[in-house]
């Protein structure tokens, strides 16, 4: 447990994440920032009332300031506009550049400390504004994707094969978004390579719907997006930097010569403990996978490029 984690945006993803940091118990105190009023006061008191029902004592309250966040160890950005039906992740770009550049100067005046955790859309440019605009190292700016894009992809496995999800290890990389890449020569099933087991058109469909696994939920819903897989991502990651357990999960990271690029955000296995990122794990990759790696690269590189910050 640490003494303060921060959760910026009480819309459906960061009210949840804030809820899971609680029940969890990962900090004494629990404040979720946003700037309609009212809102996060609301949520945080019907949490927190929550408590004795479900046993947590993790004080949540709600603030439209950074006041009650100051000395934050962990902040979580989650504020945006959400996706709608037919809008593309790069529709967002800079309103939501905008919002995520103001909150990490936020966060770096009252929380220089801190560890953040970037989940806002599009993730990878969203975490590069986020950098900069706190002047944090990338040690402490990271994206909550690959948590995500791995567990759609797990999970679509573990319907088709009709096993446990918890047998289906895999890893997911690259830019969150249409050019994600799943690695299959990774992809097991209690160390059964997936090829033994699946042929390859129902992988590729699979892989597919991975890559659209957001879209899909969009489409259902018409008004709003993904928000319990996300916030469980996000404090998959919390959990693993609170209780410095050493998880190699995928996420977006600021790359410095790691798979040979260089100056982008991009989703690649690391190492987080209670520092936050401890190390990038660069593994092997097949031609194809590589060639992949680098397509979604580029995909985050031309917005980031034209980026607003």
């Amino acid at each position: 447990m640490v003494n303060k984690i921060t959760v910026v945006g009480a819309g459906n993803v960061g009210a949840t994440a804030a809820q899971r940091i609680a029940e969890k118990e990962l900090a004494r105190t629990v404040v979720m920032v946003d700037v309609a009023e009212g809102i996060p006061q609301g949520k945080g008191l019907d949490q927190w009332e929550s408590a004795p029902i479900e046993m947590f004592d993790s004080r949540v309250i709600g603030s439209n300031g950074y006041d009650e966040s100051t000395g934050s160890d962990i902040v979580v950005i989650t504020a945006g506009i959400a996706r709608k039906p037919g809008m593309s992740r790069d529709d967002l770009l800079n309103t939501n550049a905008g919002i995520v550049k103001s909150v990490a100067e936020q966060v770096a005046k009252t929380s220089p400390n801190a560890i953040i955790i970037v989940v806002s859309n599009p993730l990878d440019v969203m975490c590069y504004a986020a950098m900069k605009a706190s002047g944090f190292p990338r040690e402490r700016v990271i994206g909550m994707a690959g948590v995500l894009d791995t567990a759609r992809y797990r999970s679509f496995l573990a319907m088709e094969l009709d096993v446990s999800v918890r047998d289906i290890q895999a890893m997911v990389l690259g830019g969150h978004g249409d050019t994600m890449v799943p690695l299959i020569s990774y992809t097991t099933v209690s160390g059964i390579p997936i090829t033994q087991l699946m042929a390859k058109d129902k992988l590729d469909a699979i892989v597919d719907r991975a890559r659209n696994g957001g879209a899909e939920i969009v489409k259902f819903l018409k008004t709003g997006s993904a928000y319990y897989a996300p916030s469980s991502g996000a404090v998959q990651m919390v959990e693993a930097i609170v209780n410095d357990q050493k998880r190699i999960l995928p996420c977006s990271a600021w790359l410095q010569g790691e798979y040979g690029m260089k100056d982008v955000y991009l989703g690649v296995p690391i190492k987080l403990g209670r520092k936050g990122m401890e190390q990038i794990i660069e593994v092997s990759l097949t031609a194809d996978e590589k060639a992949a790696l680098e397509k979604s690269a580029q995909a985050v590189r031309e917005p980031m490029a034209v980026v607003k910050i």
